[in-house]
């Protein structure tokens, strides 16, 4: 018997079970992502998408339709989309590397940061409670009366929590909002150039803006309202910036998405940072919530990732119960986020364990469950490349 044959066919055996399967053909994906998304822009009139996977260490682009309708300028992988709340993800990032570099800590009372809240239930949450609306009662928006920093500061020294029905999950502009000023105000800085310089640049993320510059402006595509169809950006308003004002293209998201999956190197303390926004904090009915990140157990149904993402979930308080331990084991989870303005709709999903991930961005704000469900059947029909 020839041992060194055996040898080397138990050799060559082990690394077909070890090794990753072949990424997808370039053909196959488009073809792929064509028969899923061509549907939902007929559908709902998009006027155009990009839509980016990254598996197994490559990057795959599907883009599709007008950036602009008016000038018959074509969506490319250049092309600048509002990301809506998918911004929220790098306030958190901002706030965490905050921590990481002992300028605050996410177990701190605002108060701390802002003296004038001491004693008000404002104050008295937590930057954590910041970080994942657990807040009880936080309207999704800056009220009205809210015009500028003195009125907003009267106004949180007057808010009071939801009576009688505990600490809740409120998804909230207000309290990310106020997260990324108290973040910021940790460095010294604005916060737009704080993200900048603390955030965005070390991640080498070289088209994602607060403000697009002067020379970028050619590829900031216009969303189109739903009701009249009209050409529109985002309007500026209370705590924008921190709460939904990004720019960005596919190829910026998608390696903010390698970054996540700890594809990417980066920075140390930016690297521990964006772990620790990955961490389970709360419990609600459909998900654990991270900060801003949401957490899913996988596989999940498209059920409960539909359940997950319905409007429900971002306008009225839901019950949530702070957890006696921080879930850190990203094994089995999938990482869930949508993202909107007025004009553009977002997604972001993606699975450490599957080495997978996907970004959705669209210059329509299509409702949430087909647009999530659209992102869904596209990672799951990827995946299933690899069964």
């Amino acid at each position: 018997m020839n041992h060194r044959y055996i040898a080397t066919g138990l050799l060559t055996a082990s690394l077909a079970l070890s090794l990753p399967a072949v990424a997808m053909s370039e053909q196959a994906f488009q073809a792929r992502a064509a028969e899923v998304f061509k549907p939902l822009m007929e559908k709902y009139d998009v006027p155009g998408l990009a839509v980016g996977v990254t598996w197994q260490g490559k990057h795959y682009v599907y883009t599709q339709g007008m950036a602009d309708r008016a000038a018959a300028i074509a969506v490319d992988s250049d092309t600048l989309f509002e990301v809506g709340s998918l911004s929220k993800t790098f306030n958190v990032t901002l706030a965490a590397l905050a921590q990481q570099r002992s300028l605050l800590s996410l177990d701190d009372p605002v108060a701390k940061h802002i003296p004038e809240l001491g004693k008000r239930p404002f104050g008295a949450l937590s930057l954590m409670d910041l970080a994942t609306h657990h807040s009880s009662g936080l309207p999704l928006q800056p009220p009205d009366v809210a015009k500028d920093d003195a009125s907003l500061m009267v106004w949180l020294k007057q808010w009071q929590p939801v009576a009688g029905r505990g600490h809740e999950r409120a998804y909230s502009n207000v309290s990310i909002g106020m997260l990324g000023r108290i973040s910021a105000q940790a460095f010294g800085q604005p916060y737009a150039q704080a993200l900048d310089d603390n955030v965005l640049q070390p991640l080498a993320l070289q088209h994602t803006y607060v403000d697009v510059p002067a020379p970028q402006m050619k590829h900031y595509a216009y969303g189109y309202a739903r009701e009249t169809n009209a050409a529109i950006r985002v309007n500026p308003g209370m705590l924008d910036a921190e709460a939904y004002g990004l720019k960005s293209n596919i190829g910026d998201m998608l390696r903010f998405i390698d970054i996540n999956l700890g594809a990417v190197a980066v920075p140390e303390q930016l690297s521990a940072a964006i772990q620790a926004t990955h961490q389970g904090v709360t419990r609600t009915s459909e998900f654990t919530q991270a900060m801003i990140w949401e957490r899913y157990p996988w596989p999940v149904s498209r059920e409960r990732l539909l359940a997950g993402n319905a409007p429900a979930l971002a306008l009225e308080s839901q019950p949530a119960s702070r957890l006696s331990s921080r879930e850190i084991s990203e094994q089995g989870v999938l990482f869930s986020k949508t993202g909107s303005t007025n004009g553009f709709g977002g997604y972001v999903a993606f699975l450490p364990d599957e080495e997978i991930g996907l970004v959705l961005l669209a210059n329509r704000n299509v409702p949430l469950e087909p647009r999530v469900g659209a992102a869904f059947r596209l990672l799951q029909q990827v995946l299933k490349d690899d069964r």
